[in-house]
C-alpha cells in the first residue's frame, strides 16, 4: 500500500505537472468546449491522451509489481522491469506522457502545445541518455546491456515481435 501511494504521489507531481500543468499554462485554459463543438481532432486527442494515460498507468503498475520500486529516480525499481510495454520499448512511460501531451495538442488544435511536446521529448531523451541509462547500467550491468540490445530505446519493434512468433 505504501509503495502504491508513493507511485501515485510521484505520478501526480512529475508526469502530472508535465502533461497537465505545462499545457494548461500554455493554453491559459481559454478554450471552452462542449460536446456539440467536438470534431474529429477532439475525439482523436481524447483517444491519444487516454492511450498515453493507460500506457503510463500500466508501466507504473509494473514498476511496483515487478520492480518493487517507483518511477521516481530517487526510489527506482529494485529489479529490472522487462515485462508489459517494456518488452517493446525501453521508455514506454515517457512515450505515454508524450501521447497525453500530443493528445492535448490535437484536442485544442494547438501548435504551442505541439512545440512543447517536442521540447519535452528532447528533455526526456537527454535525461535518458545522460542519467537513466548509465544509472541502470550501473545497477543491473549485463542484464541491462542485454535488454538494450534487444529492445529499442523509443520506437517499438511491434512487427518484428509478431514475426518471431510465427
Amino acid at each position: 500500500m505504501k509503495l502504491a501511494l508513493k507511485i501515485v504521489v510521484f505520478s501526480l507531481l512529475a508526469p502530472g505537472t508535465v502533461a497537465i500543468v505545462g499545457p494548461m499554462l500554455l493554453l491559459r485554459w481559454t478554450h471552452e468546449w462542449s460536446f456539440a463543438h467536438w470534431g474529429p481532432m477532439q475525439w482523436e486527442g481524447v483517444f491519444l491522451s487516454l492511450l498515453g494515460f493507460s500506457a503510463y498507468a500500466w508501466c507504473a503498475y509494473d514498476f511496483g509489481a515487478a520492480g518493487k520500486g517507483t518511477p521516481a529516480p530517487i526510489d527506482p525499481p529494485r529489479t529490472l522491469v522487462v515485462r508489459g510495454l517494456y518488452r517493446y520499448s525501453r521508455n514506454p512511460m515517457y512515450l505515454g506522457v508524450l501521447c497525453c501531451i500530443l493528445g492535448e495538442a490535437l484536442f485544442f488544435e494547438s501548435l504551442s502545445v505541439t512545440v512543447y511536446a517536442c521540447m519535452i521529448f528532447a528533455g526526456f531523451h537527454t535525461f535518458v541518455q545522460a542519467y537513466e541509462e548509465p544509472k541502470l547500467h550501473a545497477l543491473f550491468g549485463e542484464a541491462f546491456d542485454a535488454y538494450c540490445a534487444r529492445v529499442p530505446r523509443w520506437a517499438p519493434r511491434l512487427l518484428s515481435r509478431f514475426r518471431r512468433r510465427e
